[in-house]
């Protein structure tokens, strides 16, 4: 069975968002724990989720944050896991100020930064890593992108027949 995903919202109402991240790791077959705690108001309880994080059977973490968008750079900050952050859209500045909060990161504490609102992404990029270290998930990823890619040509040989069509 391959480690799990954590997935952390910074409050409940990302899960609107989040919850296709949820999906895809389902289709994926990873288990996941997804929790809501915020870097501002339960600092301690996020700061030792990520601590135990890799002791407790996790793999990758995702974090889900807008505004101010701290809490994926304070989970990297204390785990040696991989971080993904996904910033999250907001009422004011339309998420740019949670994608840079997220993305401008200091040295020696990465956190990987999918687009705003990007759950789907942030499981993909999630189940890749831990692909690095199991087959079936590599495979199955393989098996996504070829059938992404059948889609593409698909519709390009339909569009090449309704130019000649012209």
């Amino acid at each position: 069975m391959p480690k799990k995903v954590a997935i952390i919202m910074g409050s409940d109402s990302d899960f609107p968002v989040v919850k296709s991240a949820l999906t895809e790791l389902k289709a994926y077959g990873v288990p996941f724990e997804c929790r809501v705690m915020s870097a501002h108001r339960t600092p301690a309880e996020a700061c030792e989720f990520a601590a135990n994080a890799k002791a407790n059977g996790f793999g990758v973490i995702i974090c889900a944050a807008g505004m101010a968008a701290h809490l994926a750079g304070v989970v990297a900050g204390h785990t040696t896991l991989p971080v993904i952050g996904i910033p999250m859209k907001s009422s004011v500045l339309d998420g740019m100020d949670a994608l840079l909060s997220t993305v401008m990161m200091p040295p020696g504490v990465p956190v990987a930064t999918v687009g705003i609102n990007g759950a789907k992404n942030a499981a993909i990029l999630a189940v890749q890593m831990l692909a690095v270290s199991d087959d079936t998930l590599a495979d199955k990823i393989a098996e996504n992108k070829k059938a992404m890619a059948d889609v593409v040509i698909e519709k390009d040989a339909k569009l090449q027949q309704e130019i000649l069509n012209l």
